[in-house]
């Protein structure tokens, strides 16, 4: 701060810092030093105990088998063709709630996406997938992968294993 002496404007000398002051500030910084501590350790904490599987290799129940699933043909068919009706032989220990995911490509074109519940109170009475979608070119193989998987308690898919295969057209 500046004062006016009579004569001039005269720079205000600095007041030296209490001791008390200095003192305040200490604790200040150390109060602050120990709650960033405090924080770094309970996220180090935090995120090992959320590590998936703990500790037994990935996570959840079942987790040294997860899962399989064998493709099936149905409907006397050698092998999948377009319109044809495939299911799947499935089996984990993971989960009691097993869902198929199919998706199809014929080239880079998405042409089907669908899927089915494997446990007994899936809403729907079949355990099937056509092979046909109203994108699905006839005449033109597609190539289609099959993920066995489950969800999650955030309702993320856990996937167990896959499947590809052929569909001829």
């Amino acid at each position: 701060m500046t004062l006016w002496n009579g004569s001039e404007w005269v720079q205000d000398p600095p007041t030296p810092p209490s001791p008390l002051r200095r003192r305040r500030r200490f604790i200040g910084a150390a109060a602050e030093a120990s709650l960033i501590t405090l924080l770094i350790f309970g996220l180090i904490a935090g995120t090992a105990l959320a590590a998936p599987g703990n500790g037994k290799g990935g996570g959840g129940k079942g987790s040294r088998d997860p899962g399989s699933m064998t493709l099936v043909v149905l409907d006397g068919a050698s092998q999948p063709t377009h319109g044809g009706r495939v299911s799947f032989d499935v089996s984990t220990t993971a989960t009691d709630r097993p869902f198929v995911g199919l998706r199809c490509w014929q080239a880079t074109t998405w042409i089907y996406d669908a899927y089915v519940g494997y446990f007994d109170d899936w809403m729907y009475d079949r355990d099937w997938f056509v092979l046909d979608s109203p994108t699905w070119s006839s005449g033109i193989q597609a190539a289609c992968t099959a993920r066995l998987f489950y969800y999650d308690k955030r309702g993320r898919q856990k996937v167990m294993a896959t499947n590809d295969f052929a569909v001829s057209p």
